[in-house]
Parts: structure tokens; C-alpha cells; sequence
């Protein structure tokens, strides 16, 4: 009986940061420095905004991103 291998589903980022001191995995602010922000996303403000025209982002708006 072997295991398969488990696929890992990308962590989208929270649309707002949680402010806490050790920062979360989900965290925007956290993930832009990382990189692993999806392409077309930014952080202003610790708020999820959109790179095109800087509006927030809604949790539809990042399922589909992905």
C-alpha cells in the first residue's frame, strides 16, 4: 500500500493583515516581501488592493486569481 503524493494547494493571502507581531503565514505584508504575492496584487495600507487600479480585493477576486 504506498501513499500517493499529496498535492499542495497555494495559500492566497489574507485581504487584510492581522496587525500581529509574528506574522502570520497568510499575511500580504509577509508574502509581497517573500514574493509569493499572486502577479497582479499589491499591499497599501495593509490592505489586499489590486496592482491595475488599487481597489481592494475580494475573497472571489483571489479564488479566481488562483
Amino acid at each position: 500500500m504506498g501513499k500517493g503524493k499529496k498535492s499542495k494547494a497555494r495559500k492566497l493571502p489574507k485581504t487584510k493583515c492581522c496587525v500581529s507581531k509574528s506574522k502570520c503565514g497568510r499575511c500580504p505584508l509577509r508574502m509581497l516581501k517573500e514574493g509569493s504575492l499572486p502577479a497582479g496584487y499589491t499591499v497599501k495600507k495593509r490592505v489586499l488592493v489590486s496592482a491595475e487600479n488599487g481597489k481592494k480585493v475580494s475573497k472571489k477576486d483571489l479564488q479566481k486569481a488562483a
